[in-house]
């Protein structure tokens, strides 16, 4: 290290106590700051003021306890939701003491102005079968109207409370009648119990969440303290201080925040829930993380020393959005890294998008964009460290390009790979950004989400292509057809791969209050939702919600991929989806014929097959067939 390098390590940087406690939200093997009770504890050490997010449900349980209404409260949610934390800013709230709060009591009683006593437990899971029985006693007694002067505030995840509900009544030989009013809370089926107020935390919506989370951690106000910082002056590139900047947006309009908006939003519709725990966390990483530094999080410390060994570009904040700068095993134990590394950012790819990454900077004819996407980026794209490892793999001799030199390379072009999602504009045609994900229509899911909403016409290219893929799953044919569902058949053997038996015929767009296919937005789960009606009224209708990976399996069928290469799970929805279909066919059928006079039976049966022109486009052929008397 060279004297001016010990200097400036010498030295301590002024927001050193700041990104310290920043560390401990990320996801170190034991970073307590996440859980609530160590908080206050954490940041009377750093001497900084908290990561402060808005609860948008805090005002809503405040304003019911000073309402005066009688009845309990449950605040529910997984493991990192702020239960403790909505707990303890309520008990704030009405008067209750700090000191009082963080006692070793597992239950603690509060007398309010207005006569009432308010019992808090913090979570369920704490106590025994004893203190877990009075609690849930006493939760009966205040919904049921039998207690007015004092009432529960009770935090639990889902599962813990109903399992606890259903042992009581078990043990007490009944049905315990406060289990299925707060199942049907948390399903959102039913009318809520008027003495019973639910919140649920896990119902916050992801993207919401998310840009809170970074907008706490990023804009906190210690990072003025960075200002001015030898570590990021005079030529020198601090990477937390850039990761910052560009997690701000500054330059870009917010580009990286509103596409990894976009990738949480998939991830909760796939089923993925990320706590507000996970999300700070996800924040911490993106702009501490290097894989050089202990824990794979940097303090200030290390910037000197990584400065100096020119090993700044590891610390992207593009790939620490993946938990890049983490052990495997680590990155897969978060919800948060698991849930994005399984959208296969990095992994996958586009011939036009590598095609730039590696030839850009030779070839005429890609030189301009390669000019504007990748080396207009100097510190996390093409870098020397960057343009020397391409070229060991592309001139260097076969054997450094099989081994170490290909392992380099391709190491950094996932690197670029992450870094173009975050980055490309959106309008930039001859390279799409949801192309280097998994999920490649992904964009359109989404688009598709927000016309439902906003009551809007969905894209016609969306319906098309949902309609060519849904026939050629239930037929097993390539068809073209855009205009008509075929719902087909083998014979009888509804999971046949080939089904050229045409049940019945519909368009696939569906009038109001007509026959055929419509897109609906789903109420309880926010998605895109098939509503195929087979016949006139509610029981007609069949549906089929439209998860990101069904909604991709049925696009890439639609553009050619063979429905068993995708999914196989999508694949059997889709086959239990189109049994739903014939069976609803086939009850619509007999109740026509209950209502009309049976046909002479000459020993004639008519069957419609699936027939395919030049163009892929079917129709129906009706052939008569006598059956053998």
């Amino acid at each position: 290290m060279t004297d001016s390098a010990v200097g400036q390590a010498s030295v301590i940087p002024p927001s050193s106590s700041w990104v310290r406690f920043l560390r401990t939200y990320g996801p170190t093997p034991n970073n307590l700051s996440l859980f609530d009770e160590y908080v206050s504890a954490a940041l009377a050490k750093a001497k900084v003021s908290p990561i402060r997010l808005h609860s948008p449900q805090l005002p809503k349980i405040i304003e019911r306890v000073r309402s005066g209404i009688s009845g309990s409260i449950l605040i529910a949610g997984t493991a990192g939701d702020g239960k403790t934390y909505h707990c303890r800013s309520l008990w704030t709230e009405l008067g209750g003491d700090g000191c009082d709060w963080a006692g070793p009591d597992l239950i603690k009683r509060l007398s309010l102005e207005d006569g009432r006593v308010a019992t808090f437990v913090k979570d369920l899971s704490e106590l025994g079968d004893d203190q877990g029985d009075e609690v849930l006693e006493l939760l009966e007694r205040s919904v049921l109207g039998e207690e007015d002067r004092e009432f529960l505030v009770l935090a639990a995840n889902h599962g813990q409370i109903l399992e606890r509900l259903r042992s009581l009544g078990l043990r007490q030989g009944r049905s315990h009648p406060l289990r299925k009013p707060v199942q049907d809370a948390f399903l959102q089926t039913g009318p809520g119990h008027d003495r019973l107020a639910v919140f649920d935390l896990s119902k916050t919506a992801h993207r919401h969440s998310l840009e809170e989370s970074l907008d706490a951690v990023a804009r906190h106000p210690a990072w003025s303290n960075c200002a001015g910082c030898s570590l990021d002056l005079d030529g020198r590139v601090c990477p937390i201080a850039e990761n910052r900047r560009r997690l701000l947006g500054e330059g870009d309009g917010r580009l990286l925040a509103k596409r990894l908006g976009d990738l949480v939003e998939i991830a909760r519709h796939n089923g993925a829930h990320l706590p507000v725990r996970d999300l700070l966390a996800l924040a911490a990483n993106m702009i501490l993380g290097h894989p050089a530094a202990r824990e794979g999080l940097m303090a200030c410390a290390d910037v000197a020393k990584l400065q100096q060994a020119v090993d700044i570009e590891r610390g992207s904040v593009y790939s620490n959005v993946f938990g890049a700068n983490l052990p495997r095993r680590r990155t897969l134990s978060r919800p948060v890294f698991r849930a994005l590394t399984a959208l296969g950012i990095g992994e996958e790819t586009s011939n036009a998008a590598d095609g730039l990454l590696v030839y850009g900077a030779d070839d005429s004819r890609l030189l301009e964009p390669f000019q504007r996407l990748v080396a207009s980026d100097s510190i996390y794209g093409s870098t020397p460290t960057y343009r020397a490892s391409q070229e060991r793999y592309l001139e260097g001799e076969e054997g450094a390009r099989l081994d170490e030199g290909a392992t380099d390379f391709l190491k950094r072009l996932e690197a670029q790979r992450q870094r173009l999602f975050f980055t490309l504009p959106d309008g930039e045609a001859a390279f799409h950004y949801w192309e280097l994900t998994a999920f490649r229509f992904a964009g359109e899911y989404l688009e598709t989400i927000t016309a439902l909403t906003d009551r809007r016409a969905i894209s016609e290219a969306v319906r098309a292509r949902l309609a060519r893929g849904i026939n050629r799953v239930m037929s097993g044919l390539l068809l073209e057809n855009t205009d008509k569902v075929f719902v087909a058949s083998s014979g009888g053997f509804t999971h046949s791969k080939i089904s050229v038996l045409c049940d019945t015929e519909l368009p696939a767009r569906r009038a109001p209050g007509g026959l055929g296919m419509a897109l609906k937005l789903d109420e309880i789960t926010g998605q895109p939702r098939i509503d195929i009606a087979i016949a006139h009224g509610a029981n007609g209708i069949v549906s089929l919600v439209l998860t990101p990976i069904r909604f991709e399996f049925l696009c890439r069928v639609a553009e050619g991929y063979l429905p068993g290469s995708f999914s196989n799970e999508c694949l059997e929805d889709l086959m239990a989806f189109k049994a739903r279909l014939l069976r609803q066919a086939e009850l619509s059928r007999m109740a026509i014929v209950e209502e009309e006079e049976p046909l002479p039976d000459d020993g004639t049966l008519t069957l419609n097959f699936i027939e395919i022109e030049h163009n892929g486009h079917g129709f129906s052929k009706p052939i008569a067939v006598r059956v053998a008397q």
